[in-house]
């Protein structure tokens, strides 16, 4: 059951230029933080986009797929930081470049 009201495009829109900004911000920005940052915000655009077409399809599977995302990107989250936290207390920076050579 579809719903003929709701405007489809300004969501959608919204949902390209936060995946841009995102995308650009991973292939641009080196520090750790900033690019995972940059990927909660690519996944939250994916987000918005599968509710968008959930809600105008009336299909509530598209919902149940976004609390999957939220569960993989809390997830990836929790992990992302401890690592960094990690290398961080073991190098004294998280800038990407420098952290290139992972060896001990």
């Amino acid at each position: 059951m579809s719903d003929p009201s709701l405007p489809v495009a300004p969501y959608l829109y919204l949902s390209v230029i936060l995946f841009a900004i995102g995308a650009a911000g991973v292939l641009i920005r080196r520090n750790a933080i900033v690019v995972f940052m940059c990927i909660e915000l690519m996944l939250n655009a994916c987000n918005l986009a599968l509710v968008t077409f959930a809600r105008q399809w009336g299909d509530a599977a598209g919902h149940v797929y976004v609390m999957i995302v939220m569960a993989v990107a809390a997830a990836e989250v929790a992990v992302g930081l401890a690592i960094i936290i990690a290398v961080f207390r073991q190098r004294g920076a998280i800038n990407l470049d420098e952290l290139r050579d992972m060896s001990g």
